[in-house]
């Protein structure tokens, strides 16, 4: 009775439920669960030792780090905490505070993962995911090029950067272009990229995807290549492209078509093994979009390009004969 009671007694309280619904989703370190929730890590480290001490968690160091996880399922406390969290999800799964925490997980993860590849670490700025996946990246920089127009398209948002690879492929067909990313490492390689000449028009900041500091109806063109599958939230992501799309604007989106290689699961931490057409138009219909036209580059893995604008528009003059096709 004592034990189950410190036990109820540590997790009863609002932040110490939400790390516990954290590292339920995998390992986390003091300075990720402080990027996440944002609190310090002094108040954090009091809450990992009161949860620690309870048998709530379990602490492993590696290198400089210290990286809580759940105790194991089959284990009298792994098997309390996990009623628990069963008891928040079935009541409070839509709750926006665990909802928010579960987007910074996602995006923590992925660059956590983005970090640590050998590739990145290896060629530093030239590192993108298609590389990383042996994707026919030239393949797909020619065929977005092929969808777009050749004379000038105005202003361009390119949502999930990394360091700015695309922005400096699409400079020469806008007439601006802003580059945003949540990560601080990409931003500061897409910036040094972005300092060659000929790219004074374009910029980068540091953004959310869910939460963009931008204005409504401003761009003539938003691009998310290869980031919906590390999205906790794909309709929420894409509800916030088309906020910042003009009437008549074009939203290309460059990912992975349906797919069981379990390796981009694992090694880079997809949320979600690709989008089929079907599923594509289910998360795109409820921020009032539609797809223009879906395109293939085959590859280990292929590439799937959907265009798209608001479902109330006609499709654009240069799409209508690809769109037959």
């Amino acid at each position: 009775m004592e034990t189950l009671l410190i036990a109820l007694r540590a997790a009863a309280e609002p932040t110490r439920l939400r790390i516990l619904a954290l590292a339920a989703r995998g390992p986390f370190c003091v300075i990720e669960f402080a990027e996440i929730l944002g609190q310090s890590q002094p108040r954090l480290s009091r809450h990992l030792r009161l949860l620690c001490e309870a048998g709530l968690l379990e602490r492993s160091r590696e290198g400089a780090n210290m990286w809580f996880t759940l105790p194991p399922q089959d284990s009298r406390e792994g098997g309390l905490v996990r009623l628990l969290l069963g008891q928040i999800e079935g009541a409070q799964g839509d709750d926006p505070i665990l909802t928010a925490d579960r987007r910074q997980a996602a995006r923590v993860m992925a660059e956590r993962a983005r970090a640590a590849s050998e590739s990145f670490q290896r060629t530093g700025a030239d590192w993108d995911e298609m590389r990383a996946l042996n994707l026919p990246a030239p393949a797909v920089e020619r065929a977005l090029l092929d969808l777009l127009p050749p004379a000038a398209i105005g202003r361009m948002l390119d949502i999930g950067t990394g360091t700015g690879g695309l922005l400096e492929v699409l400079a020469p067909r806008v007439s601006s272009a802003l580059g945003v990313d949540a990560s601080r490492q990409m931003l500061a390689l897409a910036r040094a990229r972005l300092a060659r000449p000929g790219l004074e028009h374009c910029a980068v900041r540091q953004a959310d995807m869910y939460r963009l500091p931008l204005a409504d109806d401003a761009f003539d063109l938003v691009v998310m290549q290869m980031v919906l599958h590390y999205a906790e939230d794909p309709a929420g992501a894409l509800a916030e492209a088309a906020r910042v799309l003009r009437p008549g604007g074009r939203l290309l989106i460059v990912d992975l078509a349906p797919h069981a290689d379990p390796d981009p699961l694992t090694r880079l931490a997809h949320r979600w093994p690709g989008f089929s057409d079907a599923r594509m138009l289910a998360l795109l219909a409820g921020s009032g979009l539609t797809i223009h036209v879906a395109h293939t580059v085959p590859g280990p893995l292929d590439v799937r390009i959907w265009s798209a604008g608001h479902a109330t528009q006609p499709v654009p003059a240069d799409l209508a004969l690809e769109a037959t096709r």
